[in-house]
């Protein structure tokens, strides 16, 4: 493959790839920002599961959180970083790639 960037392959991203941290950063890419208890029950998966992937997206620089106190308790805001944001893109478009037009 020739040249950084210009094979829509290079964007593929296995750290984003699996099912369900795609499907966080899909919401995320979405919403801009989503509590994490939103994004469970979109998910439909435990909060520990939840927490793990969130944990990996967040060792690679892809999803930041906010925490805050609303209705007096300690809430998480989910939200992809700049790079998490191109990243997920570039993940789309090598799977673009891949299945063809």
């Amino acid at each position: 493959m020739n040249g950084a960037g210009t094979d829509p392959m290079d964007g593929f991203d296995a750290t984003i790839h699996a099912p369900n941290r795609l499907r966080i950063c899909a919401l995320l890419d979405a919403a801009g920002e989503a509590e994490f208890a939103l994004v469970q029950r979109q998910l439909d998966v435990s909060a520990s599961v939840l927490s793990k992937h969130v944990t990996v997206l967040m060792e690679a620089g892809y999803v930041e959180q906010r925490k805050a106190v609303r209705d007096t308790r300690q809430r998480v805001w989910l939200r992809l970083t700049r790079d998490g944001r191109e990243a997920y893109r570039a993940h789309l478009a090598a799977l673009r790639a891949i299945v063809g037009p």
